[in-house]
């Protein structure tokens, strides 16, 4: 349509920009998207090791389908640009009592396992907690993962014809509490209440339908062979050839406005594009914190972008690592606290864990295969949001970290130095107006979910896509933020009664300068 020829501009080339702007081209928009960094990927993000680069950011890949539909809109397939290893164990889970569980997604193999760790009672506690699960990802995936916004109607329907998981979908029940009615060894409880923390909430104060965090990575994990940060290179390579002039080292000044809408996006260097729809996909609280200029504040409502969810401590670097469990790492491994509440209690008042539970990425055993020299690990530790780089946080981080590997018995030669750990003021200066929370908004209380904004903005012209956005955090879920950004973008161009942008001279498109302190991503 004539419509679609219409320029529009996306900001940020993370999984939530790649997706929108490879559907606008796909669909025969004329995209142009932005990003400040030399690379694309948004917190997909790596930093140099002796090893190569290593992943700083996600590093777990469900919900292959959402990315296989992406490379079919060209007509061709991912595994030709892409090789994904599907992880036969989801993670290896490890206790300070030397317990270790593996967890495989199938629910026979799992049963058997749990009773090994826990006898025949916890594995029949597994069992209804798996079908819990199952039930609550069946009726929650269509009318809020897939939806463009979460359909109430569809969501009651759902949960009518599935009385058996009502009771994880008690108003303020967490999914700690949910999970202590099921289980009674406090391990398995521990365990699969880390799952709110995959979306930056504690589990004391997440919601239970949460649980269905487990089937969605129960359906299918795959490593990326080479690193995560290689699937924003396949996607970027994807947009180009569908025709995306992808900008990077291309920060984004300001959204400019005319006659009540958005006419265009001005860069840092002063140029202007004009366009007909913008999709900014930063976190969108840098709209209200005036990092793409004034008068955005009210495009996101404050309830949409507060609280803020966790941020992190991670570590990314290149060692040998020995020591009596260092043959028994695998891609994903979980070390966990001794003491939970010393863990997420020093969270909620913004001080970091006194003993914090450890994920590590082994990056090079995504194969099965353990390297015979120095390998690449990616090590993270949940930290408050709006932290303030302290003196002291870097020993302290370190010693928390690799004194208890020491005592999990892994030893890491040579330690990371301080080049290799991201920090949440770090974070907040690579992505503005985030405050360091990885995931946006909190998922913190029984309707949290319903609060983050949309892809429509209340500014006409202005569409959000990325982590920040409906349907929320993760890698799948900020892709399939970018599909209902498409969607809303192509739905009003060729709807709306509306008048080519035009660039006027002077007056409000030339260069001001911008009310935040770094450009958005």
């Amino acid at each position: 349509m004539e419509s679609q020829t219409r320029p529009v501009v996306v900001i940020g080339a993370g999984m939530g920009g790649l997706a929108s702007a490879i559907r606008l081209a796909a669909a025969g928009c004329a995209v142009t998207l932005v990003e400040a960094a030399a690379t694309p990927g948004g917190k997909m993000r790596t930093l140099p090791s002796p090893a190569g680069p290593v992943d700083a950011g996600p590093t777990v890949l469900t919900m292959r389908q959402v990315f296989d539909d992406l490379f079919a809109l060209d007509g061709e397939r991912l595994e030709n640009h892409l090789t994904l290893l599907p992880q036969a164990i989801l993670a290896r889970h490890w206790w300070d009592d030397g317990s270790r569980l593996d967890l495989t997604g199938n629910p026979d193999t799992d049963s058997a396992a749990i009773t090994a760790f826990a006898g025949p009672r916890e594995a029949r506690a597994f069992r209804r907690f798996d079908r819990l699960a199952q039930g609550l990802h069946q009726a929650f995936d269509a009318p809020v993962m897939q939806a463009p916004k979460p359909n109430l109607a569809a969501i009651l329907r759902a949960t009518l014809a599935r009385p058996a998981i009502w009771r994880a979908l008690i108003p303020g029940l967490s999914l700690a509490g949910l999970l202590g009615r099921q289980f009674r060894d406090p391990r398995l409880v521990q365990l699969f209440a880390r799952y709110a923390t995959y979306v930056g909430g504690r589990p004391t104060h997440a919601p239970g339908v949460l649980a269905l965090i487990w089937r969605a990575e129960a359906e299918g994990v795959w490593a990326v062979q080479g690193g995560m940060h290689q699937l924003a290179l396949a996607l970027a390579d994807l947009a180009h050839r569908l025709g995306v002039d992808l900008r990077l080292a291309t920060p984004a000044r300001r959204i400019v406005r005319q006659g009540g809408r958005v006419t265009g996006v001005q860069l840092h260097d002063g140029q202007t594009l004009p366009c007909a729809a913008c999709v900014f996909a930063g976190d969108p609280a840098a709209l209200a914190a005036g990092h793409l200029g004034e008068g955005l504040d009210a495009a996101v409502p404050a309830r949409a972008t507060q609280p803020r969810s966790l941020s992190a401590w991670v570590w990314s670097f290149a060692a040998t690592v020995e020591g009596p469990v260092a043959a028994d790492l695998i891609h994903h491994n979980l070390f966990f606290s001794a003491n939970p509440k010393a863990e997420f209690g020093p969270l909620g008042t913004g001080d970091m864990p006194e003993a914090p539970s450890l994920y590590l990425c082994a990056e090079d055993r995504a194969a099965g295969r353990v390297p015979s020299g120095p390998e690449r690990f990616e090590i993270i530790v949940n930290a408050p949001p709006g932290r303030p780089d302290h003196p002291k946080d870097f020993a302290e981080c370190h010693a928390r970290t690799f004194q208890r590997l020491r005592q999990m018995g892994l030893r890491f030669s040579p330690e990371p130095g301080p080049e290799a750990l991201t920090t949440p003021a770090m974070l907040d200066r690579l992505f503005p107006g985030s405050t360091g929370s990885i995931y946006g908004r909190s998922p913190e209380g029984t309707f949290a979910a319903f609060a983050r904004p949309q892809a429509r903005t209340a500014l006409p012209g202005l569409y959000l896509a990325g982590g920040g956005a409906h349907p929320g955090a993760g890698v799948p879920m900020a892709a399939l933020s970018g599909k209902h950004a498409a969607a809303a973008v192509l739905l009003d161009l060729t709807s709306a009664s509306m008048s080519r942008p035009t660039v006027t001279p002077g007056g409000i498109l030339t260069g001001s300068r911008t009310t935040g302190r770094a450009p958005s991503r």
